[in-house]
């Protein structure tokens, strides 16, 4: 269940350098919030969960500093394949707000109808959306005032006059500024040499790695393997640097996801391996990749990827598809935590 851990992890920006601040990930009910290390925010809301209401979700978008508007669109769930309204209309507590408009499958609010929506997600409301074929999308506002107010305290909001929730008279001054991804370079590597390879076999390296990593996060480190594999698992290896390598194993494996684990190591003893993640799907080399379903169904994911940049991996992206409501195969959106820019 490692993977899904990484759904509900929480962090807290604290600094001032992009680099340096984590972004925030935050469920309360039906809706979630993943706020990234840019101070660009993204909430996104269910239809209620365990209901007979049909699948739907919005998704609220709000960059960091003074003067920003928060975007809203709507998905209807396609999970399984429906027919699209011609039309769909907005309904507040009995109140129509007209017409949505729609681009790519994905319906859009207009400035009032986000700004009508989100007044009405702040208290106890009934959110509709009606297609013209008669049928209804009912979305959730449980969960939206709490959402909304961590997305406020984290981009600096709270108590100002474009506070989505807890507004007040403090400067808009005061609202933190947007923060540039930062950018990573990915360093060339030289080819691997058959030396490197032969060291796969080496039981010196593998006593290393063990002894670096908990057994739990690395079961196909041991001499059984990965369970029901019936022998040990090969390690990989690859070359970095004049004196790096890249090791690789499968770690474990579960019902719909398994994990590689990636380690740097010197390439001759002492190694002294340094664990990259234990969740790897693949990898070319310079570049680490993990992919996990939360659930068989596939409506939703986690994703993390990290760079060589010659000295050290860094992760370069993190992010989940959201809550698993049956929206979209797939997930429904892309919630990230960490953006860069990689060349």
């Amino acid at each position: 269940m490692r993977q899904i851990m990484a759904f509900i992890l929480l962090a807290v920006a604290g600094t001032t350098h992009a680099e340096a601040i984590k972004g925030l990930r935050f469920v309360h009910h039906d809706w979630t919030l993943a706020c990234d290390n840019t101070r660009t925010c993204r909430a996104a809301g269910y239809q209620k969960e365990m209901s007979d209401n049909q699948p739907v979700s919005l998704l609220l978008t709000r960059k960091a500093g003074p003067g920003e508007e928060t975007s809203a669109k709507l998905m209807l769930g396609q999970y399984e394949e429906i027919a699209v309204p011609e039309h769909l209309r907005l309904q507040i507590n009995g109140s129509d707000h007209g017409r949505l408009s729609i681009a790519d499958g994905d319906w859009t609010l207009s400035i009032a109808q986000t700004n009508a929506l989100l007044a009405a997600l702040s208290r106890n409301s009934r959110i509709v959306t009606i297609g013209s074929d008669g049928r209804h999308w009912t979305l959730s506002d449980l969960g939206a005032r709490a959402v909304l107010l961590k997305m406020d305290e984290f981009q600096g909001r709270l108590g100002t006059p474009s506070a989505l929730v807890r507004k007040g008279n403090r400067s808009e001054s005061s609202v933190l500024a947007a923060l540039p991804a930062p950018t990573v370079v990915l360093a060339q590597l030289p080819p691997t040499r058959t030396s490197d390879i032969s060291l796969a076999q080496s039981p010196v390296l593998r006593a290393a790695l063990q002894a670096a990593t908990a057994v739990d996060d690395c079961v196909g480190l041991s001499a059984e393997g990965i369970p029901l594999s019936k022998q040990p698992q090969p390690l990989t290896i690859t070359r970095l640097s004049k004196d790096k390598l890249l090791a690789s194993i499968l770690c474990w494996r579960g019902a719909y996801n398994e994990g590689n684990g990636y380690w740097v190591i010197n390439d001759k003893a002492p190694y002294r391996p340094i664990l990259v993640t234990t969740s790897g799907s693949d990898d070319a080399g310079n570049t680490i990749n993990a992919a996990s379903k939360g659930r068989g169904l596939g409506d939703c994911w986690w994703t993390a990827s990290w760079g060589w940049n010659g000295v050290r991996f860094v992760q370069t992206a993190e992010a989940t598809t959201g809550l698993c409501r049956l929206v979209a195969a797939g997930g429904a959106w892309e919630l990230p935590t960490r953006v860069t820019e990689v060349r």
